[in-house]
């Protein structure tokens, strides 16, 4: 039910729409590999469309009017856009919010070390991963450092032709008779995924350093030379190794696209395409884009935090005057969708998988109505009535779309930013594009799949 192939559909033309859609996403997915760099490509792409700044309109003492474009950021890690209705704030929104965290590694306030004669950084994993799966990949540094004036560096090394790449080492198969008898979850620890960068000892090392810490004095010469980093700026730094390399297309027919960050980025990039598009609407729209959302949405960014509320809250103050009543009517009245992925259903694990109720690669954006785990524990469960509403939107604007759990019941599960949002008493779903190989370094999403949830996303938008 529910199940047909999109890619059936398309003619000539459309085809070539699903083509074209794919390359800018596949260009956004290569740039934005952390939440600081899609937050920074999401307002470029924002002001391009004319959106301003909340807080220059709140400085200047502008009121907001049907039409008005707007955007608010979050400590450069959330972003929500707005395109304000003709229909009163106190009547909702309709919220589109996807987070853009991805699983990674992260270094260590204290990383660098020199071991062995290598120089390598000490790393903490961030979200759920298959650690394994970490090892003996080309991996790129992200981040950026803040010194104590105030004054901040921002890197990327490892995603041009001519950078160097790192990696996590693996032992060899002839020494691993040991290894070999562990767990999947034991194969390599998380206190081993440390980051090799460099083995030349600086030959001016000074005469302590010159047997025990040469090549770190060397990384450090480097970092200097090249970015003016000292060691302690590490204290204040934001640095995230990830898979390098760009976006690429997947299979022979170029059907599909293997990326790394697939999660949540693909329903970042098509949330945020179909609010670039609105030029005028009924219910305010929005765009909603959070952190930490890979480790429960907790702290100042994720979703957990109080930034979305207190932004509508300066919303009303404009449109309507301040009104706190007024703002718990608007989150009551509000529409959303959770813009998440789901686990798509892979014919080398059928197992796991309940097949009349699972994610098809090719068949449209896919609606959980829960989530959870061991009996929908921590799960939004999304009305029937309001099912009912985005059914019949979609199948009005014929847009590919399917149902469906995360595995078998028992067999794991997962969870996103609905359940927080519908704390407001909003109505709220997941939906989102299948992924295969869903939190390793290398994920896969049809392309037929992100347009389908582009279209869908810009058909909830609209008037109902």
């Amino acid at each position: 039910m529910y199940k047909e192939n999109a890619w059936k559909k398309y003619t000539d033309e459309e085809m070539k729409k699903v083509m074209e859609f794919s390359e800018g996403y596949k260009a956004f997915l290569s740039e934005g590999k952390t939440e600081r760099a899609c937050a920074r490509l999401t307002l470029r792409m924002a002001e391009e469309k004319g959106f301003r700044d909340l807080e220059e309109v709140l400085k200047a003492g502008d009121s907001l009017k049907p039409g008005d474009k707007v955007y608010a950021v979050n400590m450069n890690k959330n972003v929500a856009l707005f395109v304000i209705g003709e229909k009163p704030l106190e009547e909702g929104l309709r919220i589109l919010g996807a987070h853009i965290d991805s699983p990674r590694l992260d270094l260590k306030q204290n990383p660098l070390y020199e071991s062995e004669g290598f120089a390598l950084f000490d790393t903490h994993y961030y979200g759920g991963i298959k650690k394994y799966q970490w090892v003996t990949l080309p991996l790129a540094l992200h981040g950026v450092i803040v010194k104590k004036d105030g004054t901040s560096v921002d890197f990327v090394i490892g995603e041009k032709e001519e950078d160097p790449v790192f990696g996590v080492s693996d032992l060899l198969i002839h020494l691993a008779a040991d290894q070999m008898k562990k767990t999947g979850a034991k194969i390599v620890e998380g206190e081993n995924l440390d980051v090799t960068i460099g083995s030349i000892p600086l030959k001016e090392a000074a005469e302590d350093e010159k047997e025990r810490e040469a090549v770190k004095a060397n990384i450090l010469r480097i970092l200097k030379e090249n970015y003016g980093i000292e060691e302690e700026d590490f204290l204040s730094a934001e640095i995230e190794v990830v898979p390098s390399g760009k976006a690429r297309d997947y299979g022979l027919d170029r059907s599909m696209i293997m990326g790394y960050g697939h999660d949540d980025r693909v329903c970042a990039y098509t949330s945020l395409a179909a609010i670039l598009d609105v030029e005028s609407c009924q219910y305010t729209n929005c765009c909603f884009l959070v952190d930490k959302e890979e480790i429960g949405s907790v702290g100042a960014t994720g979703a957990q935090s109080l930034f979305m509320e207190n932004t509508i809250a300066e919303l009303m103050a404009c449109m309507e005057g301040e009104s706190l009543i007024k703002v718990r009517r608007a989150l009551k009245n509000t529409k959303m969708l959770s813009s998440d992925v789901s686990a798509g259903l892979d014919p080398l694990y059928l197992s796991v998988s309940d097949k009349k109720n699972a994610a098809f690669l090719g068949h449209g954006i896919v609606f959980n109505k829960y989530t959870g785990a061991r009996g929908k524990s921590g799960c939004n469960d999304a009305n029937p009535e309001y099912i009912a509403q985005l059914r019949k939107i979609l199948d009005d604007a014929k847009v590919n779309y399917q149902t469906a759990e995360l595995g078998k019941v028992d067999q794991g599960g997962g969870g996103t930013i609905a359940y927080i949002m519908g704390n407001y008493n909003m109505n709220v779903i997941d939906a989102g594009v299948p992924v295969l190989n869903m939190h390793a370094p290398w994920e896969v999403v049809s392309k037929a799949d992100v347009y389908e949830a582009y279209r869908a996303y810009k058909s909830f938008l609209g008037d109902f």
